[in-house]
């Protein structure tokens, strides 16, 4: 591996620790649930870095970076990666995903357990490609679950995992953290409002997220 090559993994490391940090601190997930990945070009083939297992990322360092190809072989670290290992390179692997964040949020876990698909609350509905779906439930860490996930991921760039928590991704590690945040707000948002005694959530049409996605397109950028 090249020295410029080694340096973007040290980066890519230090900036997946952040962001895994930044899921505690915002309360989506609690101990060591929920876990982090990022890919990283190398001239060989990429790596994808993640968070090991049951280490809490307050401890983790430099030296502690773990990374495999896109076949699941381990070529970087000595800690064991994390267990939804399989979920996360499902996604690296069928989409164009530079970072993918999963967590346990708790309102997105309790509107996995109620419906479907979460209803189109708010016009951000468009930043994840539309309504965004509930996987089937299947045991963590397993092929069934990965499958399951990329069906409800189709067009989309969130799911939610029933009885489990949230998937998302993205072209960043702080787009994929931003649109779980989105995802576990939306999900906050509807259950408060479903929770109004004689009240129906008033939502929106496809016509009117898809206004939204265009319109989103150019949010952010700037000339």
């Amino acid at each position: 591996m090249t020295e410029p090559e080694q340096e973007a993994i040290s980066r890519a490391w230090s900036d997946l620790v952040a962001t895994a940090r930044r899921t505690v601190a915002d309360g989506l997930v609690v101990g060591t649930s929920g876990n982090v990945s990022v890919r990283v070009p190398t001239g060989a083939a990429d790596i994808v870095l993640v968070t090991p297992t049951g280490v809490h990322y307050d401890r983790l360092t430099a030296a502690d970076a773990v990374g495999v190809r896109l076949d699941g072989r381990q070529v970087l670290g000595e800690l064991t990666p994390t267990s939804e290992l399989p979920m996360h390179l499902a996604v690296h692997r069928a989409t164009d995903a530079v970072a993918v964040v999963h967590t346990h949020a708790v309102h997105a876990t309790a509107v996995s357990t109620l419906v479907g698909e979460l209803p189109p609350i708010h016009y951000m509905t468009a930043a994840l490609g539309g309504p965004v779906r509930v996987a089937p439930y299947a045991l963590y860490g397993t092929d069934e679950l990965a499958g399951n996930l990329l069906r409800a991921l189709e067009d989309r760039t969130g799911a939610l995992l029933r009885n489990h928590g949230t998937i998302t991704y993205g072209a960043s590690l702080d787009q994929a953290f931003d649109r779980t945040a989105q995802l576990e707000w939306m999900c906050r948002l509807w259950l408060t409002a479903r929770s109004v005694p004689g009240h129906t959530p008033a939502l929106l049409t496809e016509p009117q997220v898809r206004e939204a996605a265009e319109k989103l397109r150019g949010y952010g950028r700037h000339r």
